[in-house]
């Protein structure tokens, strides 16, 4: 009994040195670098079981086993993860308890609408969907935005979650990255701007983004519109107009189409449409709170992205015949 007492004993040694060995040494990884995704809710022996399936580990108890021992099994995070060669079960353990994860970028791109913004969310595989097929102005009220229509509303940049992150959490995101924006640039805006609220000035910059080509042309676009204002002349620009026709406009805006009254038609109403038409970006708000002075009060696009820029209606008249004689 004694001797079968000592071979018990050293078994259980060399079993403990074993494990220990295999704790310790590194993973005999299939390739150099393995991602996977740890879902809210799953269990470590679900996780082990594709770990093993995939190479990773040498059998999904071994991982198991040791998370008991140390007393971490229940406390694996939701997640994206990725395990690079060299890692040792116990830094594998301890990536997936520490929550030692890998992030996902979402980018809100500059001059979208809120709705190519809702589509994005509702397509990006690794966003979980919450809020973005409510209506406006409940979806407004779940992010805590004071206002209730949410164009122009979120700032256009590329966002890191991990995964299982809420639509909700990146727009509140995006929404206060704003707010805090387009206070920073209203407090040190130009003095005696046609604008008489932060919301004018971001509705003015979302135009500017949609009607800019060429980035060097933005701050001189921006000053047509302020220039304009200032005088009370009408805006006249296409993309609020195409803006508010939404889906009923039918392949190229028509002369009819600038003549049709409608909130968003600044061919036949004064000063800005009623909201933004688009997310703008920094360098658009900046262009409108601080225009350069210039004389111009026109601008057509020169077909290469650039745009011809006049100081009176008659140079405007030629520079359309010159650059849009197929057009209007």
């Amino acid at each position: 009994m004694r001797r079968l007492a000592w071979c018990l004993v050293l078994l259980l040694i060399a079993a403990a040195s074993a494990y220990g060995w295999i704790v310790a040494a590194p993973l005999a990884m299939p390739q150099p670098a393995y991602a996977f995704t740890v879902k809210p809710g799953a269990s470590l022996r679900s996780v082990a079981r594709e770990l093993a399936a995939s190479g990773v580990i040498p059998a999904d108890w071994i991982l198991v086993g040791w998370a008991r021992i140390k007393g971490r099994d229940r406390t694996i995070k939701a997640g994206n993860y990725e395990v690079v060669a060299g890692t040792t079960l116990a830094g594998l353990l301890d990536k997936l308890t520490q929550g030692d994860v890998t992030q996902t970028a979402f980018t809100i791109i500059e001059g979208w609408s809120f709705r190519e913004l809702r589509s994005a969310l509702r397509n990006h595989t690794g966003i979980a969907p919450a809020v973005a097929d409510l209506p406006d102005a409940e979806l407004m009220q779940k992010i805590g935005a004071a206002e209730s229509g949410p164009e122009g509303m979120f700032f256009p940049d590329t966002y890191y979650f991990v995964a299982g992150a809420t639509d909700t959490s990146i727009l509140v995101r995006a929404y206060r990255t704003m707010q805090q924006r387009l206070a920073a640039a209203w407090a040190a805006r130009a003095p005696e701007l046609p604008l008489a609220t932060p919301y004018e000035a971001l509705t003015l910059a979302s135009i500017v983004e949609k009607e800019t080509g060429r980035p060097a042309d933005r701050p001189l676009i921006a000053a047509v519109f302020i220039n304009r204002l200032r005088q009370g002349m009408r805006l006249q620009t296409d993309p609020t107009v195409i803006y508010g026709m939404g889906e009923q406009l039918n392949g190229n805006l028509k002369r009819r189409d600038l003549d049709t009254d409608h909130a968003f038609n600044t061919y036949t109403r004064d000063g800005l449409p009623p909201t933004p038409i688009a997310l703008p970006s920094q360098a658009s708000i900046d262009a409108v709170l601080h225009p350069p002075a210039t004389p111009f009060f026109y601008f057509v696009a020169r077909g290469d992205g650039s745009s011809e820029f006049s100081t009176n209606l008659a140079d405007h008249n030629r520079a359309v015949a010159k650059y849009q004689r197929n057009g209007r």
